[in-house]
């Protein structure tokens, strides 16, 4: 922990309620992350979300326990939304579309497998894709998640023979980077005023992302 404490958190947006910040792949999303804006901002913090360790991005966090209650609302509610950019192993069929899936978590691997019927443990999954770019055998996806289970869009791609680049626990082979998965929007309304609020922040262009040239312009609309 030492180490995550000397780190600088790049904090988008902050007032009484929120703290919207870029979480650095490979910190956890709660216990680090947390850790980092309470010594940042003087003050508590609560996880309402999170992005898995591998994975960086976009992360709002609450600053109160009524902020953290009404984001979580919003949440479960459906008024809470997350876009991400993926680097897939290989081009699906369609060039957008909608995939549904049943998961079921193994706790014990920290790992989620698609299956194909309803029993103890397993959840519907649901996130729509768009094609932004190729880039010879690799593509550029825009996903927006529908629900939140964990590890979906990773497994819900590798199940297509589509794994994330980078992404060895669900099939990649490329050693080069990371989990080529970035959070790069959100949007929500604001846990006390109600007013809507959106954020959105590209990965840097480093490889992966470097290969195609809808990360250098203006970004997914």
């Amino acid at each position: 922990m030492f180490g995550v404490m000397k780190m600088k958190t790049d904090i988008i947006f902050i007032d009484e309620s929120i703290s919207v910040c870029l979480k650095p792949a490979g910190l956890d999303s709660q216990e680090d992350m947390c850790a980092l804006l309470r010594e940042e901002t003087g003050g508590e913090i609560f996880c309402v979300h999170r992005l898995d360790k591998e994975v960086g991005g976009l992360m709002v966090y609450a600053r109160s326990s009524g902020a953290a209650a009404a984001l979580s609302a919003a949440i479960s509610q459906g008024g809470f939304r997350k876009k991400y950019l993926a680097v897939t192993e290989g081009c699906p069929g369609e060039p957008e579309g909608l995939m549904q899936d049943l998961l079921f978590r193994d706790t014990a691997k920290n790992k989620s497998y698609v299956v194909k019927r309803q029993r103890r443990g397993v959840r519907r999954a649901e996130l729509e894709y768009r094609l932004l770019e190729r880039a010879g055998e690799l593509a550029l996806m825009g996903v927006e998640l529908h629900t939140g289970r964990s590890h979906q869009i990773r497994v819900q791609f590798a199940s297509r023979g589509l794994p994330l680049l980078g992404d060895a626990k669900y099939g990649s082979r490329e050693r080069r980077c990371k989990i080529a998965l970035w959070s790069w929007g959100l949007s929500f309304p604001h846990p006390v005023s109600g007013s809507p609020m959106e954020f959105s922040a590209l990965p840097e262009p480093a490889f992966p992302w470097n290969e195609f040239l809808y990360i250098g312009g203006a970004g997914p609309e």
